[in-house]
């Protein structure tokens, strides 16, 4: 698990058939990455960014597998304002926050609960966000 102070690196995992859709919207293994440490978590996705205090994530568990419709590029839930980072249908993890965070449109206004994510090692993302 982590170190203090030690920044934890997760890449995203991409599906062959939706990289060329992906790469479209700029969003490519070289302009996506989970990290965390401490103090923050920091999401990018292309140009989407999710920033959060550590002490904000309420939870994480895993999920999928998932529709492309619902679980390809970046999406939010009608149903409960939940965003998604999704380049991969087989498997992610999804992050509860305390407090909602901004980052699925540019201005900040919508806030979202929850934020699901497709990284490589979607179970050591799970067990590391849920060991504090």
């Amino acid at each position: 698990m982590s170190h203090d102070g030690e920044t934890q690196r997760f890449g995203f995992a991409f599906e062959d058939r939706y990289r060329p859709l992906l790469g479209l919207l700029g969003i490519r293994p070289g302009t996506c990455e989970l990290t965390v440490d401490d103090d923050l978590l920091r999401v990018r996705f292309g140009r989407w960014l999710v920033l959060s205090p550590r002490r904000n994530v309420a939870g994480a568990e895993l999920s999928g597998p998932y529709s492309p419709l619902k679980g390809i590029g970046v999406r939010v839930s009608l149903a409960d304002r939940g965003l998604t980072f999704g380049s991969d249908t087989r498997q992610g993890v999804c992050i509860r926050f305390h407090r909602p965070v901004s980052g699925g449109e540019p201005l900040g206004v919508l806030r979202h609960p929850a934020l699901t994510v497709t990284v490589e090692e979607p179970a050591r993302l799970a067990g590391l966000l849920a060991s504090r």
